[in-house]
């Protein structure tokens, strides 16, 4: 797993989609996807309590989030992405930087180019 696992009650991609909600109404311009940023719980599974202020800084500076929302043409570019399939529910990694940090109802974000996203993962607790 990762260096740090979570413990977690829900599923995170789960609630990250149901905090979220409607987003049909929101629409992206080229070959960007929409990013809900991954916010970790506050205990890991070896039972350290992570503070607040620790968590908040996932809000700037995290580097993983769930695919919410994809505009047009996401992941064409076969020289660049290969066999690597970006979908929404994917959980992917990339700078905190590259991305256009908003709010989508009430949900910190990350507007990102498909071409800045780093990796794919098959839970947010491999990406530290």
């Amino acid at each position: 797993m990762s260096i740090m696992p979570m413990m977690h009650e829900v599923d995170p991609a789960e609630d990250l989609r149901k905090k979220i909600g409607d987003i049909s109404g929101f629409n992206l311009i080229g070959p960007k996807v929409l990013c809900a940023i991954y916010i970790r719980p506050n205990k890991t599974k070896g039972g350290i309590i992570i503070t607040e202020k620790t968590r908040d800084e996932d809000i700037y500076q995290g580097k993983t989030g769930l695919i919410v929302k994809m505009g047009v043409n996401v992941g064409v570019d076969a020289d660049w992405f290969g066999d690597n399939k970006l979908e929404v529910g994917a959980w992917v990694g990339f700078r905190a930087s590259d991305g256009y940090s908003l709010i989508v109802n009430g949900v910190h974000c990350r507007i990102l180019e498909d071409v800045r996203i780093q990796c794919i993962a098959s839970h947010p607790d491999l990406i530290w």
